[in-house]
């Protein structure tokens, strides 16, 4: 093989691992960062025909509606821990830090954390919804028969808007 080639090849096959590195750094970053969406049924029963069920230790995002009564609130810190549910199953959310404004008993919010327990997660971030009226379709679906309260209808008001 002439030197010149020799050179041509050497380069081509640098320029190809170089290629392949940055390749697999940019997928490694990208799999730490990736937030899967769990319902509180999936994560008890598993998600997927295959019934994969997060892992302790997982970063996800747990989406459904807060149980009426389970709100519980340290009054020396900020620490919050209530339940979330879907369709039967209940799922732990330990939160320290401020609540959103729209948060309450029988809300739909979605919790950024790490699962702790296999029923229990520890909350970075919640987030209500604003308007309770939409759901994805596949969490709609799943949700058919929950109780959902809408607070314009709630009759938390009488017709001079003042409390009841």
């Amino acid at each position: 093989m002439n030197p010149r080639r020799k050179k041509r090849l050497t380069w081509t096959l640098g320029l190809i691992a170089g290629v392949a590195v940055a390749f697999s750094v940019i997928l490694y970053a990208l799999s730490q960062n990736i937030d899967l969406f769990y319902t509180p049924s999936e994560v008890i029963e598993g998600k997927g025909k295959e019934a994969v069920k997060p892992e302790v230790g997982q970063r996800l995002r747990i989406g459904g509606m807060v149980v009426e009564d389970s709100v519980r609130r340290n009054p020396e810190t900020l620490e919050v821990e209530f339940r979330v549910t879907d369709i039967g199953p209940e799922v732990k959310i330990l939160y320290t830090g401020i609540l959103p404004d729209l948060f309450r008993e029988g809300q739909g919010i979605v919790a950024q954390g790490v699962m702790i327990e296999p029923t229990v997660m520890q909350a970075t971030e919640v987030l209500a919804k604003h308007d309770e009226e939409y759901m994805p379709p596949e969490l709609a679906e799943q949700m058919k028969g929950i109780k959902h309260v809408n607070p314009n209808t709630s009759g938390a008001y009488d017709e001079q808007g003042g409390d009841q």
